[in-house]
């Protein structure tokens, strides 16, 4: 199968948890035997066109005008997708299928469904509505509406998360049985090798402290403020803790400020943005890795926290909830609730039996689940199945139109018989 995947990151470039899927699911789709063309942004120095392992990445610049808004922006970028995908598919024939990740690039897979008649397949990785808690402006209210178009205009609609599930039949009005639930997956050999460094931790804690990680982006639906909240109550019964907060977001400033305004400087540290090497070191120096989201469609960082054999704590919201089960793999809190954040925690600190364990089955749930191999059959199975789909629709559509030209012919034929009977009849009086 020839598979066009339209996304507006990819490795090297990582925004969101969006380039990491389509990499993933990309390069296990080409062991299955497919072939795999991604069209891209090209973000800093890196080459317009690249063979990674298979995967053959187009990447394309903006305009070079300046955008009023992120929208413009946006609009833009698609416009250049399409001309890329189109130079494409011109030289090495039409796709099988088109994978539209997210609303910024609905335009295009629209565009290029219409002008080659490819079927769209759509992953809804978050909405708009989800990440605000509602829509409350113009720019949320046409990023909404850009999804609606992207479900709308998709043959066939992936979520990675039964919450997910609901929440976008709800909030689109889509079929239900035409969204389909697959979850995100983790490369198993992500920790490979990988050991506890005793120099790097000593960077950001000492030997004795126990370090409470979080990894991601420091936005306000990751509900960073609530765990550092948290800290208070479980420096109270474990002093010798401390919160390392790794990643970079539009609330730094205000989660650093709130660290200083509860005395918590020497107990808190904000690593900003951390490697991919790093980021394996620092979930191996963790001892409980912690993940407070109160908007979360799926929750990739806790796959990779559990792959790492942390002890892991998340809320009971939307994909995270899903992930894990309460005091058998992972420990979960209530989402907003800072002290609920602490007793959860302080169990995995206090409890040395429980969080041996709960890494253990962790562990094997994440290899048996939330493999690659599972996850890229199935999504297989979806575009097999939004291909038969179009296909039959296309031969409905066909029978239709002759059905129609046959009427048209008879109706013809039957109106020029009632003529010649109306001129014999009027000629015979004559």
């Amino acid at each position: 199968m020839k598979i066009l995947m339209l996304t507006w990151e990819y490795p090297p470039r990582i925004v969101g948890g969006i380039a990491r899927v389509v990499h993933d699911l990309s390069k296990r789709l080409i062991k299955d035997g497919h072939e795999v063309t991604v069209v891209t942004y090209k973000d800093g120095d890196v080459p317009y066109y690249e063979n990674d392992k298979g995967v053959e990445v187009y990447r394309v610049d903006n305009y070079m005008i300046h955008p009023n808004n992120f929208i413009d922006w946006i609009m833009q970028l698609n416009f250049n997708l399409v001309s890329k995908a189109t130079e494409v598919i011109n030289k090495n024939g039409k796709f099988d299928v088109i994978h539209a990740h997210d609303w910024l690039v609905a335009n295009a897979a629209k565009t290029l469904k219409n002008s080659f008649n490819i079927p769209v397949v759509s992953t809804i990785h978050a909405t708009e509505a989800g990440r605000n808690s509602g829509i409350h402006d113009d720019t949320q209210r046409y990023i909404n509406d850009t999804e609606w178009l992207l479900t709308y205009e998709s043959t066939e609609v992936i979520v990675n998360s039964n919450y997910m599930k609901g929440h976008v039949q709800g909030l689109f009005g889509l079929p239900y049985d035409k969204i389909n639930v697959v979850p995100n997956g983790i490369n198993l050999n992500n920790f490979t090798g990988i050991d506890r460094d005793y120099d790097f931790r000593r960077q950001y804690a000492m030997d004795n402290e126990k370090i409470i990680l979080y990894m991601g982006r420091l936005v306000y639906e990751k509900g960073v403020q609530h765990l550092i909240s948290a800290m208070p109550k479980i420096l109270e019964n474990y002093h010798d803790s401390k919160l390392i907060i790794a990643g970079k977001g539009g609330m730094l400033d205000e989660l650093k400020a709130q660290v200083y305004n509860l005395g918590l400087s020497n107990k808190v540290y904000f690593t900003g943005y951390l490697n991919a090497k790093q980021v394996q070191k620092m979930y191996k120096c963790a001892d409980v890795a912690v993940f407070p989201s109160t908007y979360e469609p799926f929750g990739i960082v806790a796959l990779e926290a559990m792959l790492a054999g942390v002890p892991t704590v998340v809320s009971d919201i939307g994909g995270l909830n899903e992930i894990v089960e309460h005091r058998v793999d992972g420990m979960k809190s209530y989402a907003g609730n800072p002290n609920s954040i602490a007793d959860s925690v302080l169990s995995l600190l206090f409890d040395a039996q429980l969080s041996a364990n709960i890494a253990k089955k962790a562990k094997v749930k994440v290899k048996e689940e939330f493999n690659w191999n599972r996850i890229a059959q199935d999504t297989h199975y979806i575009y097999e199945k939004a291909i038969c789909k179009t296909m039959a629709e296309r031969q409905a559509e066909q029978i239709a139109q002759e059905k129609a030209k046959k009427t048209n012919k008879a109706k013809n034929t039957e109106k020029e018989i009632t003529n010649l009977l109306t001129f014999k009849k009027k000629h015979a009086y004559a």
